[in-house]
C-alpha cells in the first residue's frame, strides 16, 4: 500500500505531499492542471525512465519518494531479501534526477539501479492507462492469475515438486553422458596415474625412514671415526672409563665391607660400571657397521627421486598419494559402471516423467476449464462497464517443445506444467481476440483491465491500482458502473484513480483535488485533498463546470450520499464480503 508520495521540483510541482487512504483514491481537476504528474511521479519511483524535462525550471534537480507499507506481502519480503534491503515492513523509494537528465535511485536509503526498482514494480503498484505499461497485460502473469482463480496453486506446486526432481535425474544423465563422451581418454589418463603410483608402491612414514638412511649412508666415515673413538675411549684404550671406574668400584666395594652404610652406593656403582660397559659394546659394534656403501646411497636416493615424483604430483606427503590412488581408482571402477548407471537413471527419468506428464495433463483441463469461467466472468463485468460486445479468451495453449528433453504430448514440461496462459479481448463485436497489450484505446484497454482486476480482486499482488483514462468516452449509467466497479476492486485494494467524471468521483473515500496557478513568472501545480463542503463543491464543479449554483451544489451532495450507500450496500456478499485490504 502506498502510504505517501512526496514530490519536489518535479515538472510543475515544486511541492507536494499526497497521503493515501487504504481504500478509493480519486484525483479530479480541471483538463491541464496537472493530474498526470502525480502518475508520472508515481511511475519514476517505481523504475521509470527519468529525463531533463522532470525538472521544474529553475530548480537543479527533481526527487520523487515514496513511502509504501509492505506488511503481509512475501514474495516482495522475498525480492528485497535477495536484492540485500531490509524493510521492516515499511519501504522508502526515493528518486532523484539532474538537470542533465542523470537519476539515482534509493532503496531504504541503499542506491540502487532503476532495474531493481522495476523489478518490485508489479508487487507494489500497477498502473492502468494508455501511456503506462501495466502488469495485467504481461503475459507471463497470466498463468499465476488463472491458477489462483481457479484455486489451482496447490497442483501446480504439487507438479513443480515432481518436475524438480526429474530435473535432477536429467541434469545427472547429461552429465553422465558428458563423461560418457571424454570416458576413453579419462580411463586412459587414469589408468597412467594409477600405474605410476603402483610402480612405485609407496608406504606411509617411508620418506622419512629413507632420509634418515640417507643422512647415515653420506656421513658413515666421520660416523665411524667418531663411535671408534668413543669406544676406545670407553673400553679400549690407556686409561679407559670403563677401566678406571673397575677400579673405583672396587675401592668402594672394600669401603662398604667396612662400613656397611656405603653397600647401597657401592651398588649403585657396581651397575653404572655394567651399563657403561654395555654402552661401550654397543658403540663399538656401531663402529664396525658403520661403513660406506656407494650402492646403497644411490638405490636410496633413486627411490627418493621417485617418491618425490609422486609427491609433486598427489602430495604434499604420503599419505596424500595414497588417498589420490584410492580416488582414482574409485573414479575408474565407476566410469566402468557407466552403462549401467545411465541405463538405471533413464528408467528413473522415464518413470518420473510418466508420473509428472499425467499430473501436468490434469492441470491442463482444470485450467482450460477454469479459463473459460474466468473469460466469461471478465466479459459479464465488461457489459456492466458499457462493452456488451466485448468478447474475452482466455487462452490456454500448449508450451512450445523447442529441443527440451521434457516433452509431454509436444509440449514442453516445466514446473508451471505444459500451458501457456494470455489474456485475449475483442472490444467489438466482429473483431478477432487480441492480446491485451494490443488494445489501441486507452479506455478501453482501462476498462478491460478495470473488469479483469475486478473479476480477479483477490488475486492480484499489487498493492496500488492506479486507473487513469478509465472514463474515456463514457458516462451516465456506464460511468455509474465503472465507479461501483472501482469502489469494488477498493474493498481488496488501495485504488487511485484519476476522472473527470463525478459519478466516478462520488465512489471515492478520499477525494484530491489538482489544481495550477500562476506564481510569478512560474506556473505551479499543487494537490489538495477536500472534504465536506469543499468535496461537494469539487464534484458540484464536475457536474456544472464553471459556474457553480445551487442547483449543481444540491445534486453533488445528493450524489455522495447516494454513492455512500451504494458502496455499504455492495460491500458484503457478492465476493465473499472480505474487508478492504491495506
Amino acid at each position: 500500500m502506498l502510504v505517501a508520495l512526496r514530490v519536489k521540483n518535479f515538472v510543475l510541482m515544486d511541492s507536494l505531499e499526497l497521503r493515501l487512504e487504504p481504500g478509493f483514491n480519486v484525483l479530479t481537476g480541471e483538463t491541464g492542471a496537472g493530474k498526470s504528474i502525480v502518475v508520472g511521479a508515481l511511475s519514476l519511483v517505481l523504475g521509470g525512465r527519468g529525463n531533463a524535462e522532470q525538472v521544474r525550471p529553475g530548480a537543479d534537480e527533481a526527487e520523487v519518494e515514496a513511502l509504501f507499507d509492505v506488511t503481509g506481502s512475501e514474495r516482495l519480503a522475498t525480492a528485497l531479501d535477495a536484492a540485500g534491503v531490509s524493510s521492516g515492513g515499511e519501504l522508502v523509494i526515493r528518486r532523484v534526477v539532474q538537470q542533465n537528465g542523470r537519476s539515482r535511485a534509493y532503496l531504504n536509503g541503499r542506491l540502487c539501479t532503476a532495474g531493481e526498482l522495476q523489478a518490485l514494480a508489479s508487487e507494489l503498484c500497477d498502473v492502468a492507462s494508455q501511456h503506462e505499461s501495466v502488469a495485467l497485460t504481461d503475459p507471463s502473469t497470466h498463468l499465476g492469475y488463472l491458477d489462483r482463480f481457479g484455486r489451482l496453486s496447490t497442483a501446480r506446486e504439487a507438479l513443480a515438486a515432481e518436475v524438480e526432481k526429474l530435473e535432477k535425474v536429467v541434469a545427472e544423465i547429461r552429465e553422465v553422458r558428458e563423461a560418457e563422451r571424454g570416458r576413453a581418454e579419462r580411463e586412459a589418463f587414469l589408468g597412467f596415474q594409477l600405474q605410476g603410483i603402483d610402480a612405485v608402491s609407496p608406504r606411509s612414514g617411508e620418506l622419512e625412514e629413507l632420509a634418515a638412511d640417507r643422512q647415515r649412508l653420506r656421513h658413515a666415515g666421520r660416523l665411524r671415526e667418531l663411535t671408534e673413538h668413543a669406544a676406545a675411549r670407553l673400553d679400549q684404550g690407556e686409561h679407559a672409563i670403563c677401566d678406571e671406574l673397575a677400579k673405583l668400584s672396587k675401592d668402594l666395594r672394600a669401603a662398604a665391607d667396612l662400613d656397611p652404610s656405603l653397600e647401597a652406593t657401592a651398588n649403585s656403582l657396581d651397575g653404572l660400571f655394567s651399563e657403561l660397559r654395555e654402552i661401550a659394546r654397543e658403540v663399538e659394534r656401531y663402529a664396525e657397521r658403520a661403513e660406506a656403501n656407494p650402492s646403497r646411497l644411490s638405490e636410496i636416493e633413486d627411490r627418493m627421486y621417485r617418491l618425490e615424483g609422486l609427491l609433486r604430483q598427489h602430495g604434499p606427503t604420503i599419505d596424500d598419494v595414497l588417498a589420490a590412488r584410492s580416488r582414482i581408482a574409485a573414479e575408474l571402477e565407476g566410469l566402468g559402471n557407466v552403462e549401467t548407471k545411465l541405463e538405471a537413471l533413464e528408467h528413473e527419468r522415464d518413470r518420473l516423467l510418466r508420473a509428472a506428464g499425467e499430473r501436468a495433463r490434469q492441470l491442463s483441463q482444470k485450467r482450460r476449464e477454469a479459463g473459460e469461467k474466468l473469460g466469461a466472468s471478465i466479459g459479464g463485468e465488461l457489459a456492466d462497464l458499457g462493452m456488451g460486445g466485448a468478447r474475452v479468451i482466455v487462452d490456454v495453449a500448449p508450451l512450445s517443445g523447442d529441443r527440451s528433453e521434457l516433452v509431454v504430448d509436444g509440449a514442453r514440461l516445466g514446473r508451471d506444467g505444459i500451458d501457456r496462459v494470455e489474456f485475449l479481448i475483442a472490444p467489438n463485436k466482429g473483431i478477432e481476440p487480441r492480446p491485451l497489450r494490443k488494445i489501441a484505446s486507452g479506455g478501453e484497454l482501462s476498462r478491460a483491465l478495470l473488469a479483469l482486476k475486478r473479476t480477479l480482486a483477490e488475486s492480484g499482488p499489487a498493492g496500488l491500482y492506479v486507473f487513469d483514462e478509465v472514463d474515456a468516452g463514457v458516462g451516465g449509467a456506464v460511468a455509474d458502473k465503472i465507479g461501483r466497479a472501482i469502489a469494488d476492486v477498493a474493498r481488496h485494494h488501495q485504488v487511485l484513480c484519476i476522472t473527470h467524471l463525478a459519478t466516478i468521483a462520488a465512489f471515492a473515500d478520499a477525494h484530491f483535488v489538482v489544481s495550477k496557478q500562476v506564481d510569478g513568472p512560474m506556473t505551479k501545480s499543487t494537490v489538495k485533498r477536500v472534504e465536506g463542503k469543499d468535496r461537494v463543491a469539487e464534484v458540484a464543479r464536475m457536474l456544472a463546470g464553471a459556474k457553480v449554483g445551487p442547483s449543481a451544489l444540491k445534486a453533488a451532495s445528493e450524489m455522495l450520499d447516494e454513492a455512500k450507500a451504494r458502496s455499504a450496500a455492495s460491500a458484503s456478499p457478492k465476493r465473499g464480503g472480505k474487508s478492504r485490504a491495506s
